[in-house]
């Protein structure tokens, strides 16, 4: 009795791909998402200061409104000049350049204010003018802080900006931890942070920097 030939595996059809992969990146999205959730319900753990050891406070950019800080920036400063009278830093910087209608940049008016609010003296305080976007605020930061042997900082932004925030820091040679904010982190926008880490973790997030 003649035996039946062996049946050949069937091959994935074109349908079956594409909801593979469509499988896939529906992970990928929601993986990053409780991921950029979960950084955004982040408490930050005080730490004691060896003595000579270095660590800076780096607020990034938010809006002004010709020198003067929107609530978003203001509240940045107020948390980072906490950081600063409490010994939990050594020094402060500021970041962000300005658009093209403004008269003064993110990073003076945020100068300014820690100035008169803080009373945080000048050689405490550093400036980033340029930056017009996270990964140029930080890269540019990173450069002048590791001049300094500086490497340790405390990021202090929004709830939804912080993972990305983290994940900019280390590739661009930072140490990060985040102070955050007490405002609310808005679904949509960490829809939309969690859609820039997850396309960031794949290309680098110097690389997704440039295409935006």
């Amino acid at each position: 009795m003649v035996g039946r030939p062996a049946s050949r595996p069937r091959r994935p059809t074109l349908r079956t791909i594409v909801l593979g992969v469509v499988a896939l990146v529906v992970v990928w999205l929601v993986f990053n998402f409780f991921d950029v959730w979960l950084a955004s319900r982040s408490t930050y753990e005080t730490v004691t200061l060896a003595d000579g050891q270095g660590r800076a406070a780096v607020v990034l950019g938010a809006a002004q409104y010709n020198g003067e800080p929107s609530p978003v920036l203001m509240a940045r400063l107020d948390e980072a000049g906490e950081l600063y009278e409490t010994d939990q830093v050594t020094v402060v910087v500021v970041t962000g350049g300005r658009q093209p209608a403004d008269v003064t940049t993110e990073a003076k008016t945020g100068y300014d204010y820690l100035r008169e609010r803080s009373g945080i003296p000048d050689e405490h305080l550093r400036l980033e003018v340029h930056g017009g976007s996270t990964y140029e605020s930080l890269a540019a930061t990173s450069r002048f802080l590791r001049k300094e042997d500086v490497r340790r900082v405390v990021l202090v932004t929004d709830r939804f900006h912080a993972k990305r925030s983290i994940l900019i820091a280390r590739e661009v040679g930072l140490d990060p931890d985040v102070a955050l904010t007490d405002r609310s982190a808005p679904f949509g926008r960490l829809v939309q942070e969690a859609g820039a880490v997850a396309v960031g973790r794949i290309i680098g997030f110097r690389h997704l920097q440039q295409l935006l």
